[in-house]
This record gives C-alpha cells, sequence and structure tokens, in this order.
C-alpha cells in the first residue's frame, strides 16, 4: 500500500468518487495529436452538462482533504485557514475553465456528439442523476460499505449484474491506468511540496516512486473493489436491461476514446490543483504550519 511521508499507510478514497484515471501522458499525447475538427466552446459547455462530467469535475474539489494525510497529517492540523485554502486552490470554476480549454482542443465533434447522443436519451439522463449524486456523495456517508455489501449479494445469487460492472469498469479505464495516475497525483503533490519546504526534509523523487511501486499491487486490487462497489451502490436501482445498455455503449470505440480523454483531463487538473495547493501550504501562518 502506498504510504504518506511518515510511512503510514494512506489510502486514496477520492479516487472511488470518479471514473478511473490515466496517466499524464495521455493527456500530452492528445494535446499532439490535435482532431481536425475541434469542437466549440459552446458545445464543449452542453457536453459537460449533459454527461455529468461538469459534477465529476466539481467533485474534484472533494479530493483536498486527502493532502493532509499524504503528509502522515490531518486537515485539523494546519487550523482554520486549511478550508479556506482549499476552496481557493479548488475553486469549481478554475477547474471548469481548465476542463473546457483543454476539451476545447482535443475532444473530437464526432465524438462528442456520440457520447451526447447516449446521454441525453432518457436512461442517459438517469444514469447522469445517479452518477452525480454518487460523485458528490461525503465518504463519510457510508456509499462504499453499503456498495460492498450490494455486490457480495449479487455475487452470492449469480447476478449478471455482476459481470456488467466489471466490463464497465474496464470499458472507462484499466485498473492499471488507474494505479498509474495515483502514484503521479501523489508525486507531483509531495514532490512540489518538498521543494516548496512544506516537508521537514527534502524527498527524492526517484525514492518516492519506488516505495509507490512496492504497493502497487496492493492498491491495483483495493481499487478494482471500490470501483465495482461504487458501481453496485451508484447503480443499485437500474434494471439488468439498463445496466446491459449501459455496458454495451461504453464499450463502443467513440465511448472509450471519449472517456479515455475524460480521465486524462480529469488527472492533469487534479495533479495540477494538488500542485498549486502544496505550494500554497508553504504559506500558511505560523500556527498552521506543519
Amino acid at each position: 500500500m502506498a504510504r504518506t511521508c511518515d510511512g503510514r499507510p494512506m489510502t486514496p478514497s477520492f479516487l472511488s468518487r470518479m471514473p478511473a484515471f490515466i496517466t499524464a501522458l495521455l493527456l500530452a499525447v492528445s494535446a499532439l495529436a490535435l482532431p481536425v475538427r475541434a469542437a466549440d466552446r459552446d458545445r464543449i459547455e452542453a457536453f459537460l452538462t449533459t454527461t455529468g462530467f461538469d459534477v465529476a469535475l466539481d467533485s474534484i474539489a472533494l479530493s483536498a482533504e486527502s493532502a493532509p494525510r499524504m503528509l502522515g497529517r490531518e486537515a485539523g492540523d494546519f487550523g482554520a485557514q486549511w478550508t479556506q485554502l482549499a476552496d481557493r486552490i479548488f475553486d469549481t470554476g478554475t477547474m471548469h475553465d481548465m476542463a473546457v480549454a483543454i476539451l476545447q482542443e482535443t475532444l473530437d465533434q464526432d465524438d462528442l456528439m456520440h457520447a451526447v447522443d447516449f446521454y441525453a436519451s432518457d436512461l442517459g439522463q438517469r444514469l447522469v442523476a445517479a452518477e452525480n449524486a454518487s460523485h458528490m456523495m461525503p465518504d463519510d456517508a457510508g456509499k462504499l460499505e453499503q456498495g460492498k455489501e450490494i455486490f457480495a449479494a449479487l455475487v452470492a445469487e449469480g447476478s449478471p449484474r455482476v459481470a456488467y460492472f466489471q466490463r464497465m469498469n474496464d470499458a472507462i479505464s484499466s485498473d492499471d491506468s488507474a494505479v498509474r495516475a495515483i502514484e503521479e497525483i501523489q508525486v507531483r503533490f509531495l514532490m512540489a511540496a518538498s521543494v516548496a519546504g512544506v516537508l521537514d526534509r527534502p524527498l527524492d523523487e526517484d525514492a518516492l516512486r519506488a516505495v509507490l511501486a512496492d504497493g502497487r499491487d496492493e492498491l491495483r486490487v483495493e481499487l478494482r473493489a471500490n470501483s465495482l462497489a461504487s458501481a453496485a451502490f451508484t447503480y443499485r436501482d437500474f434494471s439488468d436491461e439498463d445496466l446491459r445498455l449501459y455496458t454495451e455503449a461504453l464499450e463502443h470505440p467513440q465511448m472509450r476514446r471519449v472517456y479515455e480523454l475524460l480521465n486524462a483531463v480529469q488527472h492533469e487538473i487534479m495533479a495540477n490543483r494538488f500542485e498549486v495547493l502544496a505550494v500554497a501550504m508553504a504559506d500558511l501562518t505560523p500556527g498552521q504550519e506543519l
């Protein structure tokens, strides 16, 4: 398992709220191979609303609570200024504008329309409503615990929903991509904190990556279990036929391309905000310093 800078186990629970992330390289590759027909801002805005990706972006702000744990601390250790700092860095308007700017240059219009056509349907809008509610649900609401119970019951009864959830997870992103993305976010945050003087001692990036790599297999298993549990909870009120249709929609090549890009955008925005947060933490008043 990944560790905090003081050696304690660190579980990035914020990732259970979103689709799995992919590495920053995917974003770079997408930017280098710009589609011939990139979408304009109005279409991107409509796409974000129709697909519910705007709410997924807003939910990134909830991930700020994991930053102190990556340093081996709790948010309360930083005093009253912590909430204000996190709210400022993870401003939803800023993250929204970042996403729109990236998607304007990378999201192909044909792929955009394919995704919008599905999510604008009756089933699509019901799915978006359920996903939006799940994205914004806090960790202490017991979503994962309930989801694990639901999933275990489905396995016990031999429900086809188990296979649907597994296929949906694979269509959105691979387990390895999710693990690599988490590692990259941690590295970028901790190295930024090290350079900013937030930590008691500087970190060696190669050593940090080696430590994270040691926990890769365990983290992969944990993420897979959490993803399936989250799906079981989020889609608990949908019929087997609804889930079959959704699974097949997610497995379409165009939808896979859309999610590959959306995952990359989420990952880049989160990593960027964590880097900015690390630097800003160095400016906390003495009463809130590490």
